[in-house]
This record gives C-alpha cells, structure tokens and sequence, in this order.
C-alpha cells in the first residue's frame, strides 16, 4: 500500500489533538492559544521533514534522481555526463600565395562568436583551408556550409573573409538530466550483446556528443551490414545531424563494431510535416502552444521509415495548452515515411 503523505493542516490537527490530551486544561485550537501556537511550529517543522523524505524517495530509483544523485546511479552503471564540446571545421582563405596565417589566429561569425585556428597554414595558389575551434563549448558554435567568416586583425596578403564551405559541427551543450537519465535506463534496460542492434544505439548516444536518439537498421544494405541513423536535437532545429557530425560517428563506431559488421551511419532524410488546422480559439499563443506539442509528439514517435498516426497528430493538438477544439484539415490518414525519412514538424496553414 502506498504512503500518503498527510498535509501540514493534517499534522497541525494531530499535534493540537496530542497536546490536549496531554496537558491537562489546554485548549491549543484556541486563536491566541500559546500551545495553539506550539503545535503549528512543531507540525511545520515535521512536515518540512517528510518533505525531505519525499525528495530522499525521488533519488533512491534512477528514473526520478535528480542531478547529483542521478549522476551517482549513472557512474555505477559505468556513465559519466557528457561535458559540452565545442565546434570544429575548416575555414578556407584566400589571398597571395605564400602569405601565413598564423596559429591561435581569431576568426569572427557575424554574430561575433569567436573561433581560433588549430594550426599554422600557408596560402597554396591563393587558397588555404584551415582547422578552426570555436572558443566557447556548445551549440553556439555550430553553423551551415557557407557560412562567412571574418579575420579579428588584419594579416598581410590575407583577404579578411573567409567562409567554411562545409559549416562547423561536433558543438553540444552539457548533457541534460533527462538525456542522461535515458541512456542510464536504455543501459539498465538492455544489457551488452555483443553487437546487437541495441548495443549500437547505445554506442551512439554514449560516445557522439550531442546525439540525443538513435535507430539501428540491420541488414539494411545486405547481408553484414548494420545502418544507423541518429539525432542531435539540441543543436539543430529539426535535430537531423550535419555531415560532419556523422563522419565523427561513423569513426567512433568504427572503433566499437564487431569485426566481421559493416557499419555505415546516416543522417534521416527531414520529411517536413505540412498541417492544416483550424483552432479555436485562434490565439498566437495557442498556436505556439500547439506547435511544441507537435514537435515533441514527433520527438517521442517519429522513426525513420516509420508512420505518424493521424490520431497521435489530433491528440498532440487537443493537449496544447489553451486549446478548446480544433479540425485537423490535413493530413487526414496515417502518414507512412520512406526509408530513412523522419518526420519533423513542417508549415502549418491555419485556416479560418
């Protein structure tokens, strides 16, 4: 039988009961009562206590821990909190050949965050590419291909523009509570196999900064061959990973693979999901509201080459916050993904 813990008036209620029948003549109900006043201290001291012992419960099972002692349960299964990385890529220059940039040369986004170069480099024919670091750790870092760079200080036969023709990836935040609490539980859940499909979406979430899930195809390509695709939601707003973050997880799990498995990771193919919805109330806030439930419900379900169902996308609505009806114009069947194809929120027509 569970334990219902009492309410402070409860407590109050029991203390004043004891105290009267302890105390001959006392009447601690009374409004100016100084023993009234005695058990209203006493019983918020002792509720204050099976408060603590409330929370004590929380941190002795590893799905409701919180930070400190979630981090405890993590360490005796062999976890440690992913620290924050910082972004990497290659910044390409131009200028007049033989001129150098030098090592710990700062380079600016347009939005001023700071990146450095990992090394010296030589302009070649009047180009050079050349590994850059963001200074700060975490997804600030992060950016697309083409993205434009500038020189802090100017350097002779250096033009002070440069881009990184393939973006900057590989930046992840500190691991959350609730990303470390679900590799804990898949690592509690599903114990090493050897090489099973699990162990790979393990590997992948233990070792790819970043990686918030990960789906395993075996045998997908051919006999001996293993797919995995994976997402990293905290650093792309549709979480589908840019190629260098797959390169960085394809070498990693070239490293933990059976030796005889052929392992080739992918990112999802973004299938954008267009809706049509008429709401009531018609509120910027309601469709907000409506908006995130979406993107969490596709969070939760979505697979690659898996299907959303129509009445999983009408229940996500209904839960919004603020929202009293709605009709869901469109889709109005099942949508079936292709392989390899996630479902991430698209444009949403709110009709009249």
């Amino acid at each position: 039988m569970s334990f219902d813990r009492p309410s402070l008036a409860t407590l109050i209620s029991r203390d004043q009961a004891d105290t009267a029948a302890r105390l001959a003549g006392a009447d601690p109900t009374l409004r100016r009562s100084l023993v009234g006043v005695l058990s209203s201290v006493r019983a918020a001291a002792v509720h204050g206590l099976y408060g603590y012992l409330d929370w004590l419960a929380l941190q002795l099972m590893p799905d409701t821990a919180e930070t400190e002692h979630l981090e405890r349960w993590a360490s005796i299964w062999g976890l440690a909190r992913q620290a924050a990385t910082r972004a990497t890529g290659l910044a390409t220059f131009t200028g007049a050949s033989g001129a150098a940039i030098p090592a710990e040369t700062i380079v600016l986004r347009s939005d001023g965050t700071v990146y450095v170069t990992d090394e010296e480099a030589l302009l070649v024919d009047g180009i050079a590419n050349v590994a850059i670091t963001a200074s700060q750790a975490g997804t600030v870092g992060n950016a697309g291909a083409g993205v434009l760079l500038a020189l802090e200080s100017p350097i002779s036969g250096v033009e002070s523009k440069a881009t990184a023709a393939s973006g900057l990836t590989g930046g992840a935040d500190d691991e959350t509570d609730a990303a470390l609490r679900a590799r804990l539980l898949l690592r509690i859940r599903t114990p090493a196999k050897g090489g099973s499909a699990d162990d790979y979406a393990r590997w992948v979430l233990d070792h790819v900064p970043g990686a918030t899930r990960a789906w395993v195809a075996p045998q997908e390509l051919g006999a001996g061959t293993v797919t995995v695709r994976f997402c990293m939601d905290g650093a792309y707003a549709d979480g589908i990973p840019a190629a260098g973050d797959v390169a960085a997880a394809q070498a990693i799990l070239e490293t933990l693979r059976p030796v005889t498995a052929e392992v080739y990771v992918a990112a999802p193919i973004s299938r954008p999901l267009g809706l049509s919805i008429r709401l009531t109330p018609d509120l910027a806030s309601v469709r907000a509201a409506v908006t995130a439930e979406l993107a969490d419900m596709l969070r939760d379900e979505a697979t690659p080459g898996g299907t959303i169902l129509v009445s999983h996308i009408r229940e996500a609505i209904s839960l919004a916050t603020g929202e009293t009806d709605h009709v869901l114009l469109s889709p109005t069947t099942n949508v079936e993904c292709a392989t390899g194809e996630l479902a991430v929120v698209g444009a949403i027509t709110w009709s009249e």
